[in-house]
């Protein structure tokens, strides 16, 4: 994608990597709207960024998630890129019982959300000149974490939308680019500092390179052997992958 002179609208835009991604385009000179659940970390973000502006958004509802659209093509006509960051993740015990509530939660956050914003989106984003639409998976999508069953599934279904996204907008301005960060250092389940945890800065420069290109995966250097995982030998790293993990869990 291309990126300045743009219109940006990042969800989870108020910590971790959908804060980070909104000052780095924010510094190219992008307009840059944000979208969150809590208004006072919003409101902490566009006043550190000023210019940078937000809207209070619940991507696991569908109301919120139209209300906001219509308020983002009547405020910001020329809206040309969306990333679709927002996400929570749970833990889980897939070899247990899974909390209805939890799973549900999070399938409407991490899947469904980006899915309903994207499509109430869509025929606004044809219109402009150039259009890119950004899903935020992880690497948790072609090795999913165990302990988190629920979260790497919505990440490799949300991986599988955008394959067909992309395909079905082939012969239109909408570009489909998938960012799959690996552990980075955030509080998306608490920040550790754990020097397994990939600095958020250096994934940040480094994603935004990649964005930068029309490859449609942007997958960091440190993890692009687990991106090669999927196939008929995948499950001796999957099973040594969480083997580590649980071994070696981070402080929480």
């Amino acid at each position: 994608m291309q990126l300045n002179n743009n219109t940006i609208f990042i969800t989870g835009g108020a910590s971790g990597i959908g804060r980070s991604l909104a000052e780095a385009f924010h510094k190219l000179g992008n307009k840059v709207i944000i979208a969150g659940r809590r208004k006072a970390l919003l409101d902490e973000v566009t006043a550190a960024n000023p210019g940078m502006e937000a809207l209070e958004l619940n991507v696991a509802d569908p109301v919120s998630i139209h209300a906001v659209a219509q308020a983002l093509i009547a405020r910001y006509p020329t809206l040309n890129v969306l990333v679709n960051n927002a996400g929570i993740m749970p833990f889980d015990d897939a070899g247990g019982q899974i909390d209805e509530t939890v799973s549900r939660r999070l399938i409407d956050t991490n899947l469904l959300g980006p899915i309903w914003l994207a499509s109430a989106l869509i025929e606004h984003l044809k219109r402009q000149p150039r259009a890119t639409i950004i899903y935020n998976t992880s690497i948790l999508a072609y090795v999913p974490l165990a302990p988190s069953a629920v979260y790497s599934a919505t990440k490799a279904a949300l991986h599988s939308y955008a394959l067909s996204q992309r395909f079905m907008l082939r012969d239109t301005n909408v570009t489909v680019q998938e960012i799959a960060p690996p552990w980075v250092n955030t509080d998306l389940i608490k920040k550790s500092d754990d020097p397994r945890a990939m600095p958020i800065d250096v994934f940040v420069a480094e994603t935004m390179l990649g964005l930068a290109t029309e490859i449609p995966e942007v997958i960091v250097d440190a993890v692009s052997m687990l991106r090669s995982n999927p196939g008929p030998g995948e499950h001796a790293l999957i099973n040594s992958f969480n083997a580590d993990m649980i071994a070696n869990p981070p402080p929480m």
